[in-house]
Formats: structure tokens, sequence, C-alpha cells
């Protein structure tokens, strides 16, 4: 370990790019506590406590929504884009074949998701200072006029698309996904706090149950590392041709495919819908409309039940982790590069028979990768029962999207210490 951190600092170019990075999330965690003007942020922060929804939105603020800050809603917005944008890709001829244009179609689809983004933070800023009118008669935000309901909004708009910007900044650096990295510092920001509380809230009677959710969390990692790492190695031989005067190929290897091929995705697609009722319940709950403020007060009330809440968000994980793996995985694709590089599947014939093929392959093991994302997911709701700590706000949702980070981040640093001692590249 000492080795490698050595290794990264002698290497001026990695220590840069780091450096340049953790001075982009500390910039990223200063936002996150500069308010917004005309809040009252004490009792804006007790009210979060006692709601489940926005609480879960503020986690992966890292704590800039309870805060009304100049970053209150992250990079939501610029997910529910990204969603969005993906599923347009699947429908709509045109983004399709835009896709499929390499670099050029992939940054004129980003650019599409930014502009996407600017609308969502408006729509998204508006209903949150409304909610907040409305479920507090005011004593949180006070009504306000035309002119500071639009600064606001706009104030909400500049900071989602700075940290937008910012991502794109940490991208560009090949040390982590921006995005992820951000999502990434906010969950872990609230870390020393939930330590510290869970700490407080120990008694002589508590040890035991304390051990027993430290073991649950340390196997959980153990668990997370092993699925996120574990590959299923598809065996390939490439035929030996002439090549001018030479003979090339012959060569065995193999296509490795990972059981969770979606990454975190999903799980971050899942909490964008599943957290999506509730908030629009919260916001029409007090409608003049009998039948609206009925439907928006069962809304909410089936959404507070933690089975409901655990059910529907399982499904919604496993549903989202075939989805964007449909999406990235297309075996018709790489069945046509391996005919044409003069490679096959042993016992397999080339084209669509290597195609279904690999897509029975991938769907027998992306099964046991979304019943294992979902898992992990409602783990909390199954925990906190059991061991009686509550105070920790990093479950089994967060704690995933954390390792996955990391992870992520450590192979790309690898990379390109591997790249940059590599004598003949």
């Amino acid at each position: 370990m000492l080795a490698k951190l050595q290794q990264i600092w002698k290497a001026k170019d990695v220590r840069n790019s780091i450096l340049y990075v953790v001075a982009l999330l500390v910039v990223f965690r200063i936002a996150a506590h500069i308010p917004i003007p005309g809040i009252n942020v004490i009792e804006l922060k007790q009210y979060f406590e006692g709601n489940q929804v926005l609480g879960m939105l503020n986690l992966f603020s890292g704590g800039a929504m309870q805060n009304f800050s100049v970053v209150m809603l992250g990079v939501g917005p610029y997910i529910t884009a990204s969603i969005i944008f993906q599923l347009l890709v699947m429908i709509v001829p045109k983004l399709e074949a835009l896709s499929k244009e390499g670099d050029y179609g992939r940054q004129k689809i980003s650019q599409y998701t930014r502009l996407l983004t600017v609308p969502l933070a408006a729509v998204q800023g508006y209903s949150f200072i409304k909610l907040l009118s409305n479920q507090t008669q005011g004593r949180l935000l006070a009504d306000v006029s035309t002119f500071q309901l639009i600064t606001t909004i706009l104030v909400i708009i500049a900071g989602t698309m700075f940290l937008v910007w910012l991502g794109e900044l940490i991208t560009e650096k090949n040390i982590g996904n921006g995005v992820s990295l951000l999502i990434f510092a906010g969950i872990v920001s609230g870390l020393p706090r939930s330590i510290s509380n869970t700490m407080l809230s120990v008694d002589n009677t508590m040890v035991l149950n304390l051990i027993i959710f430290a073991i649950i969390a340390l196997v959980t990692i153990a668990v997370i590392v092993l699925i996120t790492e574990g590959t299923r190695n598809i065996p390939v031989s490439y035929a030996r041709h002439m090549v001018g005067q030479k003979s090339v190929g012959g060569v065995k290897t193999h296509l490795p495919l990972r059981v969770n091929q979606a990454g975190v995705i999903p799980i971050i697609f899942a909490i964008s819908v599943i957290l999506f009722p509730p908030m629009v319940a919260q916001f029409f709950e007090r409608s003049e409309v009998v039948w609206i403020a009925t439907s928006a007060v069962w809304v909410k009330d089936i959404f507070a039940n933690q089975i409901f809440y655990g059910v529907f968000y399982f499904i919604m994980v496993v549903l989202f982790t075939y989805f964007y793996t449909s999406v990235i995985f297309k075996p018709q694709q790489i069945a046509d590069n391996l005919q044409k590089q003069g490679g096959f599947i042993p016992g397999i014939r080339p084209g669509r028979h290597t195609a279904d093929y690999l897509g029975r392959v991938v769907n027998r093991i992306i099964f046991a990768g979304a019943i294992f994302l979902g898992t992990v997911a409602i783990l909390p709701i199954v925990v906190a029962p059991i061991t009686g700590v509550a105070t920790m706000s990093i479950g089994g949702t967060s704690l995933l999207i954390v390792v996955a980070v990391v992870i992520e981040t450590v192979k790309q640093i690898d990379a390109q210490l591997v790249m940059r001692d590599y004598e003949g590249f």
C-alpha cells in the first residue's frame, strides 16, 4: 500500500491530477454550505430529519439540500436527463444512429443531456420551493415575490450546471467518473456525523447489536467487492491467416463478462424513480381538489410502508439492471467484431449463433447481479430492525456506490501508472 502511494506521489502528472480532483471536490463541499438567502436553515434541518424522502435526497446531495445551498439539487437533474436520453436512444432512430457515430455521437448526446438538465433543474427547484412553502405554512420559507422566486430558481439552475461542469473537469483527468465522485463525496461527507451520532446513542445494552452491525457491514463490503470484480470468461480463439509473408492469429484468449455489468447505475436510476411519486404526492397533498389530495395522501402513505417500499425498490433495481445492461452490452455488435477479426467461440458458429450464445450467458449472470443489487438496496430495511442501529445514514445503496466508485477510481489510477511506466508505449 505504502509502495503504491509512493509510486503515485513520484508520478508528477498522476499526483497533480489527483490533487486537482481533490481540490474540485473541496470546492463542491464549500458550495454545499453556501445557503440561498430567505430560509430558516436550523428548522429546515429538523424538517429533513423527519422526512424519509427528503432525507434520501439530502444524503446524495451531501447535505446541500437541507442547507438550502446554491447546489441543493446536486447532480440529480443531470442524472434524470441521462435516464431520459438512455430511453430515447432505444426509441428514437435518429438518436440511436447518432449514438453509433463514435466520439462525435457521444458528445452530441452529452450536449443534449446538458441542455435538458436546465429545464429539469428549474422544475425541480420550483417544486422544492413550493413544497417547503406548502408543507410548513411559511415557517421555513415565507411567501416570496415573483422576482425572488425567479432569482432563486436561476441560482439553483446555475448551481446544478456548476456541478455538472465540475464533474466534466474531473472526468477529463481520468481519475474516476466525475458525477460518481461528486455523489461519492456527498455520501462520505455525512459519515463522520453518522458515526458520532451512533457512538453517542450506544449504551451497554447495544454493544452486541453494534458488533452485529459492524460484522454485517464488513461482510457486505466483501461481497460487493467480490460481485463487482466477478467475471465470466468466455474462451475466444483466433484463426490463423496470412498477412503478406507472415502468419498471424492462432491465439487463444477470453472475453470477460462482468457479473455486474451495469455497475451502480441501476441503483441511481431506481432511486430517482422511487423518490418521484412521494415527492409529487407531498406537493399535492394540500390541494383543494378532494380526490387529488386523497390520492396524494394514499401515495405518500403507501411509500411510507417499509414492506411496500422495499419490494418496489427491489423490483426497480432488478428491472433497471436488465435495462441498462441491454443498453451497454450489444451481443450482435460483439459477435460481428469477433467475426471481422477472425475470432470465434469454440463450439459456436460465428455471427448470429455467437450473438445468441452471448445473450443467453449474459442473461444468466446478470440475473445473479440484479438479485445482488436489489438485495444490497433493501439491506438497511432488513438490518435496522435486527440491530436497532438506525443512526447510520449510509445504507446498502450508499455503501455500494462508495465501494464501486473507489474501485473504479483505483483502477483508473493504476491504468495511468501502468501506461506511464510501460517502456514500449
